[in-house]
């Protein structure tokens, strides 16, 4: 189907949900603010309206990324974002849930003849159990009920390698778990964008590397990328036969492709994203300069990126923002994140100038609107919700242990982190009794345990759904020996090497204990005469073994010297590592509380 005749089937379908939700309040879009050079009757037309060969015309663009899976409103502090007010206090919000982020959405749409929703990866992948079970296939239904046109690739979309992100694109069963209905599964309805992604062996993009919206004379072009570094984050079987070419250089060259084709709009998707200066999604980003309020990977990225694309939809932080950052030719363009989980959307104005076929940037603005739980959930997002924890209920359902409060998965080091290290270090010592230790990579627990009950389980009652929502990776828990000179390495590697300006700092079993001192800088921050297990001083030239997922001991997440370990033994998968200590060490009467998250001792700067 031509990406014409596609579009035009999308916007039918739209037109058909919006109609399903008539009654609902009306959210409108940001209006832009046109050229000086635009006549009286060229405004007149910016809604689409009367004659059609006005020279500007609005294209709202609704985008958002790192959904994972999330279709339930997320577990706590995942499910909130802070907003700051007028008086300088702040406060949080519960959001996210696709009951409501297709209501909000819908509403944004309402009047907008020219509009395309976006997406910046991580669509699937670590996923709670109602989507991850079913290999994704819900978070798949549910974005084409939301009518997403286009996204790029995340690196959690080669969690289950490219084979099964070809299944999600383009349908058909699961080649081991088969259907989980009577109909069979269609895939994507929209692209899954991958420019920088090639197949080792021809060289060339395992999906489409660029995608044209095109509405009546109306063209905007979208190129998208995941971080080049995707192998670094990824299992080296998601990944195997794959290339990651650098995102800007990739960009550039399909920015070409589509000037050639006549496409001046372009819009990159970018699975790669910066750290804001605020964790309020609705801060100032130009205080106290264009731009100044964000750093990280994505502002390089920006600043290079050729002037001919238009505006960058990014992603992989999980953070937000909205700021314009100067491309190579030193005018200001738009860089929008959208935090994580569907908490939030951005809500984009780009002015096309049919004169030119480009977007008028001048007139660019943009904002992040928040998924709010105060609308009508979409009735079709809770009837897919409901079929698929149907099938779910049987596993999701049952209590694998009890806890006393919530333990947090947020902080350098956190309850939950602590707990998962100790569940790895008790599984390793059933394996082999000389385990010493256990690290956990902060980045594979995707949400807290909750206190409070998410359904009729009771308050305190851990489900093996909330476990899968902890854990969704099946990563196994390995063991492997470590000198103690390499376990000083591997936690100096936390602050160090490619984790120097955004460390990763491991969770560590009970008996494992350092200083991490905050004020020093690069590997120096881990104060190597600290290091010390079960009160002894590590010794360098002594063998430790050591209990980790496949994931770091392949020297994922940077890093390298969890790689070298020898004396592998392969044990089960991690989530059922969690479910035997829990089981193992609560009931209902003796629940678990969350440990104390005090044997990192951090020194502030």
């Amino acid at each position: 189907m031509s990406a014409t005749s596609h579009q035009q089937h999308r916007r039918r379908r739209t037109y058909a949900l919006i109609a399903t939700a008539a009654g609902l309040a009306t959210v409108g879009a940001l209006a832009a603010a046109l050229p000086a050079t635009a006549s009286a009757d060229e405004r007149s037309d910016k809604g689409g309206h009367g004659h059609q060969h006005s020279r500007y015309q609005d294209v709202q663009l609704l985008s958002f990324n790192d959904l994972h899976g999330n279709l339930e409103p997320p577990a706590g502090s995942s499910g909130r974002v802070t907003e700051l007010q007028a008086d300088g206090t702040t406060k949080t919000i519960d959001a996210g849930g696709v009951e409501y982020l297709a209501t909000h959405l819908r509403q944004a749409r309402e009047g907008e003849k020219y509009s395309i929703t976006a997406a910046g990866g991580d669509m699937v992948g670590a996923s709670p159990l109602i989507s991850g079970l079913f290999h994704d296939e819900p978070t798949i239904e549910a974005l084409n009920k939301l009518d997403l046109d286009v996204t790029s690739v995340g690196n959690h979309e080669f969690d289950e390698g490219a084979k099964e992100l070809a299944r999600l694109q383009n349908g058909g069963c699961h080649p081991k778990d088969g259907c989980y209905s009577d109909k069979k599964f269609k895939g994507a309805d929209f692209p899954y964008l991958a420019a920088n992604v090639l197949d080792e062996k021809t060289g060339k993009p395992i999906l489409k590397p660029y995608w044209v919206w095109k509405k009546r004379d109306v063209k905007v072009g979208f190129i998208g990328v995941t971080l080049e570094d995707t192998p670094g984050v990824v299992s080296a079987e998601g990944v195997k036969g794959l290339k990651f070419k650098d995102e800007v250089e990739t960009i550039n060259k399909y920015a070409k492709v589509l000037q050639r084709q006549g496409v001046k709009s372009i819009v990159a998707l970018i699975h790669e994203g910066g750290a804001p200066a605020s964790a309020s999604y609705n801060y100032d980003c130009e205080a106290p300069g264009a731009g100044d309020g964000v750093s990280g990977p994505i502002v390089d990225i920006a600043k290079n990126i050729t002037p001919q694309v238009d505006a960058l939809v990014t992603g992989h932080t999980h953070a937000a923002y909205v700021c314009s950052i100067d491309d190579p030719s030193g005018k200001p363009r738009m860089v929008t994140s959208a935090a994580s989980f569907g908490r939030l959307y951005t809500d984009t104005t780009l002015t096309y100038d049919r004169y030119t076929g480009d977007i008028a940037r001048t007139a660019v603005k943009s904002a992040n609107r928040v998924v709010t739980r105060d609308v009508p959930k979409a009735p079709d997002m809770t009837g897919l919700i409901s079929k698929w924890n149907t099938l779910a209920a049987p596993i999701g359902n049952r209590a694998i242990g009890h806890i006393s409060a919530d333990i947090p998965s947020a902080g350098t080091e956190s309850p939950l982190g602590d707990l998962i290290a100790d569940a790895q270090l008790a599984y390793g010592k059933e394996l082999d009794p000389e385990t010493d230790l256990a690290l956990m990579n902060p980045g594979g627990i995707r949400a807290p345990l909750t206190f409070a009950a998410k359904g009729a389980e009771g308050d305190g009652v851990v489900t093996y759904a909330e476990g899968f929502t902890v854990q969704p990776f099946s990563n196994t828990v390995n063991l492997q020996d470590l000198t103690g000179a390499q376990l000083i390495q591997v936690l100096k590697e936390q602050v160090s090497g490619t984790n120097a300006a955004s460390p990763k700092v491991l969770q560590i079993s009970s008996g494992l204990t350092y200083t991490l001192d905050l004020t020093k800088s690069g590997a120096d921050r881990v104060v190597s005469d600290s290091i010390k297990l079960n009160g002894e001083a590590i010794n360098p030239t002594a063998t430790y073994r050591v209990a980790t997922n496949n994931f770091l001991a392949g020297g994922g997440d940077g890093f390298p010297t969890l790689g070298q370990g020898t004396n592998d033994l392969v044990g089960t998968d991690d989530l059922t590592v969690l479910e035997k200590y829990l089981t193992a060490n609560s009931s209902a009467t003796n629940p678990i509380a969350p440990p104390a998250a005090n044997r990192i001792t951090v020194v502030q700067q």
